[in-house]
């Protein structure tokens, strides 16, 4: 929406529109509007969510421009749930004050995307254009990011299109991992592309579990959101004790990483039980008119979350690491910006604050889209043919089975060097035809990245717990950054 302001926009879409983790994201969207609240108060929040690592300056503008963002979506029709004319302020982990916005219950990404497709779609010069993937971005003689490679999975042919410039906006890597709450798309393809053209990386060992995943045979991964718990819903282990208390003094409402552990290590003391999310004080009536989509899907698989308890694991969720970028949403490539998921903006830190994603992505979009319509103009240089990509000979489940192992919710440098080896053993490599194979390429990249992170990173800090370096240490509380060759350094 801001860049139509300067010309012509294409949106390309890898599957649909409408598919992305935005889509389903349940918890909300935070910003300081209540009446007890302040940006102070949600700054120090996020900085204290982000363990040493976030930057102030980019917390500064997320709690300052958020409000505005949020006006703007309500004027643009995003329908934001109401007691009456007032709005509704929902408290989740680690917030000191009731901020968290929610749409239809737990349908607060579906709706704020559903606002923000129909602004754009009422834009003459805003075209959506759905493909089977985006595969590589393309560089002029200059080294200029110029367009993009992408995929029609109709016809099997890799199309060349260009640009002044290109913002990628692609989200996460959650299934890179073996259990994930991310759709089926979120596999990288925007770090791993970034990547492959020589942009800088930043913070890849960051990569947040969420404690409460669905945790049922044949049933999904379904994330049962992080506002059950700020409505009073309670973590039991399998003998029935409520045993948060024994982790953090905020008890189920500690940082995603802490819980996340808990539960970890509430399996392991019980040789392999199971630990369970118990809504059953909260009454029918509450659960199905708060959280709608929650309740009928698990309804779905069998399970009744007003009189049953839900076995819960912790599951891949969201990546703070991702494409280095200023304030501004410009990469360390020319031509190059990214927003949301994909980018790191240094916002989250080690350990994003819940509900600041959706934040994020409304507050620093809109500020690569300005970015890009002031800078200097470039005509496109004529691209070449587009090249034979090739993949490592690496199947998907074992990449994913890897990440598990290898980068969870607990590491070990031993670990992380064999899988560094085991991911750069295979010579082999396989011409790339489908979107399977296009995706296959991109989640080994990406692994290779967090590993190479999470090694280089000799302490434990947020959502990275290395057991053979459990403390922090101080002396690198920095920003882990991945050059375009590989090397890992800290800054």
């Amino acid at each position: 929406m801001e860049l139509a302001q300067a010309g012509r926009v294409l949106v390309v879409t890898k599957n649909s529109l409408t598919e992305s983790s935005s889509e389903y994201a349940q918890g909300g969207i935070a910003v300081a509007l209540n009446d007890d609240d302040n940006i102070q108060l949600h700054e120090q929040d996020t900085l204290a969510a982000g363990d040493g690592l976030s930057d102030p300056a980019a917390v500064r503008v997320l709690v300052e421009e958020g409000p505005a963002r949020i006006e703007e979506l309500i004027e643009w029709g995003a329908a934001f749930d109401r007691e009456g004319a007032k709005l509704t302020f929902g408290r989740e982990g680690a917030h000191s004050r009731s901020r968290i916005l929610h749409a239809h219950g737990d349908s607060t990404g579906h709706e704020i995307a559903r606002a923000l497709q129909r602004r754009a779609a009422s834009l003459a010069n805003v075209e959506f254009r759905s493909f089977g993937a985006m595969t590589d971005l393309l560089a002029d003689q200059q080294g200029v990011i110029s367009g993009a490679l992408v995929l029609d999975e109709k016809s099997g042919q890799l199309l060349a299109i260009r640009a002044h410039a290109v913002l990628l906006a692609t989200g996460g890597l959650g299934r890179v991992f073996r259990d994930t709450t991310n759709p089926s798309v979120a596999t990288g393809d925007g770090v791993a592309a970034a990547h492959r053209a020589g942009a800088e990386m930043e913070d890849m060992e960051f990569v947040q579990f969420h404690p409460t995943a669905l945790h049922l045979r044949n049933a999904p991964r379904f994330l049962l959101s992080e506002a059950l718990r700020g409505e009073g819903a309670v973590l039991r282990n399998s003998k029935g004790e409520a045993f948060m208390e024994r982790y953090h003094p905020l008890k189920d409402l500690a940082p995603r990483d802490v819980v996340s552990r808990a539960i970890v290590s509430e399996i392991d003391r019980s040789h392999g039980g199971e630990v369970f999310l118990d809504l059953t004080g909260l009454g029918r009536e509450h659960i199905e008119k708060g959280f709608p989509r929650i309740y009928s899907t698990c309804l779905r698989y069998g399970l009744n979350l007003a009189t049953a308890l839900a076995p819960v694991h912790p599951a891949a969720h969201y990546a703070m690491g991702g494409i280095r970028t200023n304030l501004e949403g410009a990469s360390t490539l020319e031509g190059l910006y990214a927003a949301g998921e994909a980018a790191c903006t240094g916002v989250h830190g080690a350990n994003r604050l819940a509900s600041n994603s959706l934040l994020e992505g409304v507050v620093f979009g809109a500020r690569a889209g300005r970015a890009m319509r002031s800078a200097a103009p470039r005509r496109p240089a004529p691209l070449e043919n587009a090249p034979d990509v090739q993949r490592p000979e690496c199947a998907e489940e074992s990449i994913r089975a890897l990440a598990w192992r290898a980068c969870g919710i607990v590491r070990d440098g031993p670990t992380l060097s064999a899988a560094i080896r085991e991911l750069g053993a295979d010579p082999l490599r396989t011409p790339c035809r489908t979107v399977a194979d296009f995706e296959a390429r991109n989640m080994h990249a990406v692994l290779r990245l967090i590993a190479s992170s999470a090694l280089a990173r000799k302490e434990s800090r947020g959502a990275h717990y290395r057991t053979d370096y459990p403390q922090k240490a101080e002396a690198t509380g920095r920003h882990s950054i991945v050059s375009s060759r590989g090397e890992v350094r800290f800054e």
